[in-house]
Parts: C-alpha cells; structure tokens; sequence
C-alpha cells in the first residue's frame, strides 16, 4: 500500500533541520569556549639618539688653551714659590714660561737655636736665593690609552738664571779700654741683608715629568718632579772656605691655576 508525497515528510529535511540548530548553538556557545584574549598595550620605551654621532667615541675634554698660576716649589733646600704661563699648542704638546725664587744652602750647613728663639749657622758667609726663568716644552703621555682626568707628561726646559747673593753675618772688632781685643761675629737680618747683596748670572734647566688632574677648564691643579742644573764653574761661597759650583738639585712643585 502506497501514500502519496503530499501527506508523506522528506528524509532529508530531518537533517537540514538539525544542521541549523547546531550552527546556531556554536554563535552562542562560541564565546564561552575560545579564551578571552587580552588588549593589546602600547609600547611605552623611549629610544634615546645622541645628538652627534661620535658621542660615545669623542672625548669630551677639550685642554685650556692659555693658562697661568702660581707654584709651591719644595726642595732639600726648603720651600720656594713662582708664577707660569701655559699655552696648548696641540693635543700633546704644550709650553711654558715659568719663574720661581727659592732659598739655596750648602750641604754642610748645621742650624742652632738659641735660648731666645733665634736661629743661626755656624761659618755661613753668604745667602743665596735662586730665580730661574725658563721656557719649558712639555709632551704628553697616553693620551688615548688613559682617562683625560689623569694627564702625565714629560717636560725638559731652560733659561736664564739669577743667583742672589747677600751676606749672611758680619764680623765686629771689639777692643776693650786695657787695650785687648775679641772678634763677634753678629747675624745681618734677611731683609738689612738684600740691600748689600750682589746678582750673578748663569743658564740653567731641568727636566722632569708631572700630570695633571680633573677635567674643568677653568681651573689647573697638577704636580711634577724635576731636576735642575744650574751650573756656576767659579763657584760661589756659602759657608766659609767652600765654594758651590752647581745650585741644582731635586724639586717637587706643585702647580695651582686657572685656564681660559
């Protein structure tokens, strides 16, 4: 027995039916299934460029090229001052005109203090105060192998030099009314002594090494070590019957300046 189509259901609409409602569910279920994915943040870092492209390459410091000061001289002889100029010619060569003024004794020389606080040397006849006057050429070291603060040079110079010679005691006569008589020997204060005193001339130099500290521009701070040669062939008297030929010696200077 047969039924006709009309009253009859398709197979197929079943299925198609069922497709739909299962598309259906997944738009809703979808959401809840994939995780939920979070926004994404800006990119907040800064990227600094170098305003030049040497920056990490170039020194920054760049030397005065012009300075001047004062110097703070020691020496087995004592303490001394003096006065430079400097001038940069290039990055490793530099020059200098300095002048100093420093106390010279002999070797010999043994200092007595009196009971009443005044000094004195037995058998000294003379002062001497040195004042060279030199031109300098400097050369410095390392400089693409260490830190600018730290600057080391060598340096030799010469020039013409002063030795001041002034009298260092007098000796008096004294005779007494029976008619003896006794010599005194009476110390000339420094200052009464320099109008008595006499120049001589000669050249002299040094050599040495140094460095110099910091990075500022404005300002000089360094210390070097020389030895100096100051030469006198007829030699010159200090203490009584002994005659130096040579004013130099080891000196440690201290250096104190400005640049511009």
């Amino acid at each position: 027995m047969s039924f006709p189509h009309s009253i009859g259901r398709h197979p197929t609409n079943g299925v198609r039916t069922g497709r739909r409602f299962t598309a259906v569910a997944l738009l809703f279920l979808l959401p809840a299934i994939l995780p939920a994915q979070e926004p994404q943040k800006a990119d907040t870092s800064i990227v600094f460029t170098p305003s030049s492209s040497r920056f990490l390459t170039q020194s920054l410091y760049e030397p005065a090229l012009n300075s001047w000061g004062l110097d703070l001289m020691l020496s087995t002889n004592g303490f001394g001052l003096g006065a430079f100029y400097r001038h940069q010619f290039s990055d490793l060569i530099a020059g200098m005109i300095s002048f100093g003024i420093s106390d010279v004794k002999d070797a010999g020389e043994t200092e007595y203090v009196t009971y009443f606080g005044q000094s004195f040397v037995p058998g000294k006849k003379n002062r001497l105060l040195l004042l060279p006057l030199i031109a300098t050429f400097q050369y410095r070291l390392f400089k693409d192998d260490i830190v600018d603060n730290f600057r080391p040079y060598l340096s030799a110079g010469a020039g013409p030099t002063m030795v001041f010679v002034s009298p260092y005691s007098r000796t008096n006569t004294i005779v007494l009314g029976d008619g003896t008589s006794f010599t005194d020997v009476e110390k000339i204060d420094f200052f009464d002594s320099l109008k008595d005193g006499k120049a001589h001339y000669t050249i002299g130099g040094y050599v040495g090494g140094g460095a110099y500290f910091g990075k500022q521009r404005a300002s000089v701070l360094g210390v070097s070590m020389r030895y100096y040669f100051v030469p006198f062939p007829s030699g010159i008297e200090i203490l009584d019957g002994g005659f130096v030929r040579d004013f130099g010696g080891f000196y440690i200077t201290l250096h104190f300046g400005s640049g511009y």
